[in-house]
């Protein structure tokens, strides 16, 4: 059956209505959600950069291990390369195998030097990880005290949220789909969340434009759906202002006395 325009804008108000309702919960629970995830996402950067530095400590002691190994072969070498000058035939062997020590000597002292600057490392490393777990526990703690905070607003709200999220979608179904897509996306751009109006005091209800009576006479008709020629909302139709006249009693006349 098809639904006339003072019925779809009326459907529109309705679901408005509850989205508002919506949105002031979220207003209740504040920056809070938002917080919690930039906490989490936080605290999974100072354990990836721990788990990196472990990473890292496990390289250069990887590192020192293999020069350690190289000092062991070359002392190993040293000692070979000493016997053999015990049987040198000439100087040219003798300088050869004395070239060759100088040089098994020159990677333990190179292997030494890098032993020290990896433990250097391994020190600031260590530091490091020391600064960033504590900073981790700091911002863990903080996590906790904002996740409770949430979960107690999230308990005083979830019934009143659960059930707004249901009659929301009961009502969803009582607009085309063409109409809901344009309303969630006037929605999704409007500051205020308000994509449905009212024409209140002559002016827009969420943009605050002057609408001019002949425009206001055809959203009074809800012959077609009409738009703000300013921000793009709907307008369900315009609200009655009854001002009220304050009632002055007439002044009380003198009589004038001749003297």
């Amino acid at each position: 059956m098809e639904r006339s325009v003072a019925q779809k804008l009326e459907a529109l108000l309705k679901l408005q209505g509850i989205d508002s309702q919506l949105d002031e919960i979220k207003k209740i629970k504040g920056d809070l959600p938002e917080e919690v995830s930039d906490l989490e996402d936080e605290i999974v950067g100072y354990q990836t950069r721990i788990q990196k530095f472990d990473d890292e400590i496990k390289a250069l002691n990887e590192e020192i291990d293999g020069k350690k190994q190289r000092k062991k072969d070359a002392d190993k070498l040293i000692i070979k390369y000493n016997e053999q000058q015990k049987n040198v035939r000439n100087n040219r062997e003798y300088e050869a195998i004395l070239k060759e020590v100088e040089s098994e000597e020159l990677e333990i002292q190179l292997a030494d030097k890098k032993i020290r600057e990896a433990n250097e490392k391994i020190i600031k490393k260590n530091e490091e990880i020391s600064e960033t777990k504590a900073t981790l526990d700091d911002r863990k703690k903080d996590l906790a005290n904002k996740q409770k905070e949430l979960d107690n607003l999230m308990q005083e709200s979830q019934g009143d949220e659960d059930k707004l999220k249901k009659d929301r979608e009961k009502q969803s179904k009582h607009i085309e789909e063409r109409l809901l897509r344009s309303y969630n996306k006037i929605r999704s751009n409007a500051i205020n969340g308000l994509a449905v109006v009212e024409v209140i005091r002559d002016a827009c209800g969420g943009c605050f434009a002057i609408v001019p009576p002949q425009r206001q006479a055809e959203i009074r008709e809800k012959k077609k759906i009409i738009v703000c020629e300013h921000c793009g909302r709907v307008f369900a139709g315009v609200e009655d202002i009854i001002e009220e006249v304050e009632e002055v009693a007439p002044a009380k006349r003198t009589r004038k006395t001749k003297k």
